[in-house]
């Protein structure tokens, strides 16, 4: 039972992973965080059902199964993606001057109304997604099963996850993008296009979210209009034990989340699966405000 535990911990961390990433990349380049973000999640998933079907109406889900399951990521990380760039130009570009709590509570707005808009667009009813992959895996010994969508979500997290790391440590946008967070002031005055920067690091955050919107519908198999609220949260907290504006903290968080909720639920008790993340952030915050990999920063006087 111990492996199994350790074996979907892994999986629902490497989620929360790819939802804290897009909290820790905008907190690292305007310093604020993007509490809208959870619900690009849930958008995610249910656009991830929506092209589904329509794949399925037009006969494009037959086997092999790559193939949709590779469209279904591609349009959803595109529609996603046109989310996060308009929740940027909407919700924080304009107010990018204003008072630090300005930006916080349109942020909220955005949540909100995201929440109300898919509710009345799709109905506050369950969505069902699916079962397009076959329900076997890899038996590791005894009754411990790696499933084969557990397969996909570690691999694909994985994989975005390294070319996210990639991406920031090796190409000249993610130089610019270590640039502005360093010194925005300084990095427009260099050449660097500040405002694009930040507009591609909400569209990055989105697509990953994205793609942890569709890996969670699929391992569920069900969603609805508040699942951004509760995951949103959850990274958040991922992000926080990691060191919010850490790229590497951010991929930890989210791992030892998922591993310590999945744990606690079976150990502890499952009604209270939910609260772990909040009892950790609160430990966090007491004893360790930084994070894990979070650097100290000594005040200006």
């Amino acid at each position: 039972m111990l492996l199994q535990q350790l074996i979907h911990g892994l999986t629902l961390g490497a989620v929360y992973a790819l939802i804290a990433l897009g909290y820790t990349l905008v907190y690292g380049i305007l310093g604020m965080i993007n509490f809208a973000h959870g619900e690009i999640y849930m958008i995610g998933a249910y656009l991830g059902i929506i092209f589904l079907g329509i794949l399925t109406a037009l006969g494009l889900t037959s086997e092999p199964l790559i193939l949709p399951l590779v469209l279904v990521f591609l349009l959803t990380a595109v529609y996603c993606g046109a989310y996060g760039f308009t929740l940027e130009r909407v919700a924080y570009r304009p107010l990018r001057q204003a008072h630090r709590l300005a930006p916080l509570i349109s942020a909220i707005g955005m949540s909100i109304f995201f929440q109300n808009y898919v509710m009345l667009t799709q109905g506050s009813a369950d969505k069902v997604f699916p079962h397009i992959l076959p329900a076997g895996g890899i038996v590791l010994g005894g009754s411990t099963t790696l499933s084969y969508i557990q397969i996909l979500i570690l691999s694909t997290s994985l994989v975005l996850m390294v070319a996210l790391h990639l991406f920031v440590a090796k190409t000249r946008l993610g130089k610019a993008l270590r640039a502005t967070a360093q010194d925005s002031r300084m990095a427009s005055l260099v050449g660097i296009n500040v405002n694009g920067v930040i507009a591609t690091t909400f569209v990055i955050g989105s697509v990953l979210a994205a793609a942890a919107g569709v890996m969670v519908a699929m391992y569920y198999g069900v969603v609805n209009f508040f699942i951004g609220y509760v995951a949103g949260i959850k990274a958040f907290t991922a992000a926080v034990l990691g060191g919010i504006g850490n790229i590497p903290g951010a991929m930890l968080g989210g791992i030892l989340l998922g591993l310590v909720e999945s744990l606690g639920a079976s150990y502890i008790s499952s009604e209270y699966k939910d609260l772990y993340s909040f009892l950790i952030l609160i430990l966090v915050l007491i004893f360790r405000p930084t994070g894990l990999l979070g650097e100290r920063v000594a005040e200006k006087v």
